[in-house]
Formats: C-alpha cells, structure tokens, sequence
C-alpha cells in the first residue's frame, strides 16, 4: 500500500548546498553531506537531490558527489542532474541510489524514458517537470535550463506522455512557486493527479507544515517535497536543517496540524 511521502529537496549548486526563489538566485545554505546527516538523525522519509549545474552546463554528473551522498544517505536516494545516457543512469543507480531523475533530456530523447525504464524498471525513473503558468488560461508550459528556456510543451500533456513512455514517478516542480512559500499550486497538483495514474511528487510554495497537510488532504497518496521549509527557520530564513518529528509527521499526515 502506497502512502503519502514528507521528502525534502536540496539543490546542487557549485558543489554546495543552495536555494533558490523562482529558479534564481542561489542562497548558499550548507554542505550536502552534512544535511544528509541531519536528514538521516530525523528519519526523512525520501530525499531528491539535483545537481542544478550539471544539465546547464551540460557537464557528466558528479559521481564521487553522488557516491559520498549515497553512501551517507539511510534512506531511499533520488538523484537528478546531468543524466542523458542509459550508461550514466546505470552507473548512478549502481552506486546505490534508488532512482535517478530526468528532465531536460527527455524533451530532447523521451524514448530514454522507455529504454530506461526496460533496463532497471520502471520503479527507478523519475520525471521532474519544471512547469509554469501561462500568462493568459489555465495551461502550464514546460522549462528546462534552470527555468530559462520554455519547451512550449504542455505540462499536462507532457505528463500523460511521459506516463505512457515508463515513467515510474513524476515530479511537479512549479517554478511559480519556488521559494515564494506561499503554499503548492493546489489547482495544477488536482490537474496532473487527474490525468496520470503513477506516483505523483509535488514541489514548490510549502511554507508550513499545514501546507503539507492541505496537499495530503486533496490527495492521500503523493510525495510532498519542499526545500525552503526544510533548510530555513523563521521569518528570517535563519539557515536550520529541519524535519517534522514522528508526533508532528503523524498530526501532518492525519490532518491534525493547526
């Protein structure tokens, strides 16, 4: 029986550990290994790491990085950043993480969702959309590079595609939302939950421990991913690597937060 996931996200930047608001402006927040300790002592259900230069720059990804971050990590790894080969991902998953996470390659070979997926199950491939609203309607456009460049692809319609090329799991990323820790973007998670049947993961806008409770209420089974709640403490941002204890996990999921 699958169940709802409390998973924080940290990004890569410059081999440290940085934030960002709406894909810009990196704010160094701390070592990767270091908050994997951290992460590990709290008990985090999951943890995505993306590697946020490697794709951009179009670099290998850093597997002495990953190796360190996996073999730190006690709990299910997803990497993503860089990966454009069945060999890479191979390689990634080989060094003990559970998933590796594509995104700008498959606007480029989504077939490599398929091929993958074949090679080491379904199960282990993520899909992370970075979306964002149109201006006019109720559509949202897919980007990669960081948020720069636009793939003119409808996000809703992309993720029934990448459904039915093998994606095990799909990550919403809403570049809207990013930082701003304003709340998800509750009407675009309702519309991909709508249109595939995989596991969906959400990300952007939690402020609060509620915001994850409102996101679990709308839909039991999701991965609720969040950075800024994880590695800043009060009105401040104060930098503080941070998780729910069980008891508050357990008011969270059960709806009880106040």
């Amino acid at each position: 029986m699958l169940f709802p996931r409390i998973i924080p996200v940290l990004l890569v930047h410059d081999k440290g550990l940085v934030k960002t608001v709406k894909f810009r402006d990196p704010k160094y927040v701390g070592d990767p290994i270091n908050a994997v300790k951290i992460f590990n002592e709290k008990e985090a259900d999951e943890l995505i790491v993306i590697d946020i230069d490697a794709s951009a720059q179009g670099r290998e990804p850093d597997y002495k990085m990953i190796e360190n971050l996996a073999t730190e990590c006690r709990m299910p790894l997803c990497y993503g950043g860089g990966i454009k080969t069945i060999e890479q991902a191979h390689r990634i998953l080989g060094l003990g993480v559970e998933k590796v996470a594509l995104s700008s390659i498959v606007f480029e070979k989504p077939r490599l969702i398929t091929e993958l997926s074949e090679r080491v199950g379904r199960q282990s491939v993520v899909v992370v959309l970075d979306v964002k609203k149109r201006m006019f309607g109720a559509k949202y456009d897919c980007y990669t590079s960081n948020g720069k460049v636009n793939q003119k692809v409808c996000a809703f319609e992309f993720a029934q595609k990448v459904q039915e090329l093998g994606a095990g799991e799909i990550v919403i990323n809403s570049i809207d939302n990013d930082g701003v820790m304003k709340g998800y973007d509750l009407d675009l998670i309702n519309k991909v939950k709508s249109l595939v049947s995989v596991p969906v993961t959400a990300v952007g806008g939690a402020s609060n421990y509620n915001d994850i409770k409102n996101l679990v209420r709308a839909h039991p089974i999701i991965g609720a991913a969040a950075g800024s709640i994880f590695v800043f403490k009060g009105k401040y941002k104060a930098v503080l690597i941070n998780y729910p204890t069980a008891t508050e996990k357990l008011n969270i999921l059960s709806g009880t937060v106040d």
